[in-house]
């Protein structure tokens, strides 16, 4: 009989982080809940029945005790989601490099030391069945980081290069460590989240619209006619996660309703 995996998930206090958590522990899998925001971090890990385990992933200490956290508690590390990221508009020549630093610390140095802190611990376990992989690591990035994000690319430009670096770290991961381990990104589209929500208002000032009609914009040109939610995600991680997909490394797959097909 197959052991559940141990899967853990930076930035699952909430939203996509929340949803790729529950829907592992749907299935089946031992899951850690890991956020920045220790309140925010407990209750997920109770709605769940999972450990819940709060750490900063910009501080290289705390992302080697979250691996040990939970090699303490269950023995191994099999799946590490590396989602924690955060988002900011502001107009290109009103960019600080305050903003510049907190944006990339967080999305490209925080997923470094998170994949780094994972990967030491799966190199030195067996795989759960033979000839599979020791482990997997999944980022999460964004198709901002892909070619021809629109006007929007004006305001976000530290989060754009941010995600595009996400893509450049998977890729380079997953040449370092196949085929003990594969690692691979999600690029979603728009997600009905917290972080849209709040970027629905902020694009909106700027542009002088009210609430909710940049997001209304947005989504009319989504070719599935709807927005996206957090579960979409949820469904490819997990399938990451699966024997179905031990063969694909150094991937990015979108998930944005057929929003940019490149």
């Amino acid at each position: 009989m197959t052991a559940p995996l141990v899967v853990a998930v930076t930035g699952s206090g909430q939203g996509i982080g929340l949803a790729v958590a529950r829907k592992f522990a749907e299935r089946g899998a031992r899951v850690v809940i890991s956020d920045i925001d220790a309140a925010r971090c407990e209750r997920a890990a109770d709605e769940i029945g999972a450990l819940g385990v709060p750490a900063d992933v910009t501080d290289a200490a705390q992302c080697r005790q979250l691996v040990e956290r939970i090699v303490a508690q269950h023995g191994r590390l099999d799946v590490m989601v590396c989602n924690a990221g955060i988002m900011q508009l502001k107009p290109f020549l009103e960019l600080e490099g305050a903003d510049w630093d907190r944006m990339l610390g967080v999305n490209v140095k925080g997923c470094f030391l998170s994949l780094q802190a994972a990967v030491r611990q799966m190199l030195q376990q067996e795989p759960l069945a033979a000839g599979r992989p020791r482990g997997k690591i999944i980022t999460m990035a964004s198709i901002a980081g892909r070619p021809g994000a629109g006007p929007i690319a004006a305001v976000i430009p530290h989060y754009r290069a941010s995600k595009a670096a996400v893509l450049s770290l998977t890729q380079s991961a997953a040449i370092a460590f196949a085929p003990q381990l594969t690692v691979n990104a999600i690029c979603p589209g728009l997600v009905e989240s917290e972080m849209w929500r709040g970027m629905d208002r902020d694009w909106g000032a700027l542009q002088g619209l009210g609430e909710g009609q940049v997001w209304r914009q947005r989504i009319a040109g989504i070719p599935m006619g709807r927005p996206q939610r957090p579960e979409d995600v949820a469904d490819v991680a997990t399938f990451l996660a699966a024997p179905e997909s031990d063969y694909m490394t150094g991937q990015a797959i979108n998930v944005d309703g057929g929003l940019m097909m490149s």
